[in-house]
C-alpha cells in the first residue's frame, strides 16, 4: 500500500477538501473500528474526514471520495493539538472543524434526524464559534471473559454520577459559564487516571480562526471558545460516545484488571441514540427543537 503522504505537506498544497466546512479530524491511535468511526462521522453530514495515522488504514471504497488518509503520528502525547493546531492554519477562517479519535462516534441533539450542517448553521446563529462537547466513556461489560476492551454490540456507560465544577480563571475567579465536567469511570477510578485526563468537557466542534490555538489539554487560548454557553442562554452542546478510556486502560499492564472490571452499579447499556443521552442530561439542545 502507498504511504499517505504527510499532513503538513498536504496541507501546504491547499487542496480543494480544504475550501468548505464542516471538516472532521480522526486522529487513529490504532486500528480499533476506523471505518466505523469515519462512516459515523460521513453519515452525519461532514462534508469531508481526515484520517491521521502513523499507518495508513484500509478504508472501503465507498467512502474514498470523502476521506483522506494523512501520515500524522497520532500516538504521540499531544498529537491532538498539533493536527489541529495545522488544520487550522490551513482552512478559511471560520470553517467548522470538529477532532476526535478512532472508536468514538459524536453525538448531537436529533443527530439521526438532522445533519451537522444543520447544526452547524443554527450553532452559528446564535453566535457560537465552539461547541462544547461531554465525552461519555463506552466499555466492555464482558471485558473480563473475553478480554476485549471495545464491543460496540454490547457497549455500557454510566448513566448517573456526573457533576461539573467551577474553572478557576488566572485571578483566581469563577464564571459559571466556564466548568469542567467530571464523572463515569474516569471518576470511579480516578486513582488510575492523570488530573489532566480526568474532565470530560473539550470543546471539539469549532470555528477557526487566526491566531487559534488548541492545548493538550483540550482548551483553546480564547477563552469564550471553551465556555459552555453564551451569556443570555443556553446553547446546544453535544457528546462523544468514546470507547478510547478502555481501550488505554486495557493496553496498560498495571489498569488491565481496572479495564476488565469497569461496570459498576450506573451502568447502563447503551442505545446508540441521542434521544437517551439527551434524557440523561449528558447534552441539551438549548433552543433548537
Amino acid at each position: 500500500m502507498t504511504p499517505a503522504p504527510r499532513l503538513t505537506d498536504w496541507l501546504s498544497r491547499n487542496p480543494a477538501p480544504l475550501q468548505r466546512g464542516p471538516l472532521a479530524l480522526i486522529l487513529c491511535e490504532d486500528r480499533v473500528l476506523i471505518a466505523e468511526t469515519l462512516r459515523h462521522h460521513l453519515d452525519l453530514g461532514f462534508r469531508h474526514v481526515l484520517a491521521l495515522s502513523p499507518e495508513t488504514p484500509d478504508i472501503p471504497d465507498d467512502m474514498a471520495a470523502r476521506v483522506t488518509c494523512l501520515t500524522w503520528d497520532a500516538r504521540a502525547p499531544g498529537s491532538h493539538a498539533g493536527a489541529v493546531n495545522a488544520v487550522n492554519d490551513a482552512v478559511p477562517a471560520g470553517t467548522w472543524l470538529y477532532y476526535g479519535f478512532n472508536a468514538e462516534f459524536l453525538f448531537y441533539p436529533f443527530s439521526e434526524s438532522r445533519s451537522v450542517v444543520e447544526l452547524l448553521a443554527f450553532h452559528t446563529e446564535e453566535r457560537r464559534d465552539a461547541m462544547l462537547i461531554c465525552t461519555v466513556d463506552l466499555y466492555n461489560p464482558d471485558a473480563a471473559q473475553t478480554g476485549a476492551a471495545v464491543n460496540p454490540d454490547r457497549a455500557q456507560f454510566d448513566g448517573r454520577g456526573y457533576f461539573s465544577l467551577g474553572r478557576p480563571a488566572p485571578d483566581g475567579s469563577y464564571d459559571d459559564r466556564n466548568i469542567d465536567i467530571f464523572g463515569g469511570p474516569r471518576w470511579r477510578h480516578e486513582e488510575h487516571i492523570p488530573p489532566a485526563s480526568r474532565p470530560l468537557n473539550r470543546p471539539a466542534l469549532f470555528r477557526s480562526a487566526p491566531g487559534l490555538r488548541l492545548g493538550v489539554d483540550h482548551r483553546f487560548n480564547l477563552p469564550e471558545y471553551n465556555s459552555l454557553s453564551c451569556p443570555w442562554h443556553h446553547n446546544l452542546t453535544g457528546a462523544v460516545a468514546s470507547f478510547r478510556l478502555a481501550k488505554g486502560l486495557m493496553a496498560n499492564p498495571g489498569t488491565r484488571e481496572v479495564a476488565r472490571h469497569l461496570t459498576g452499579p450506573a451502568s447502563v447499556d447503551f442505545q446508540w441514540t441521542s434521544r437517551q443521552l439527551l434524557d440523561l442530561g449528558l447534552m441539551e439542545p438549548g433552543q433548537w427543537f
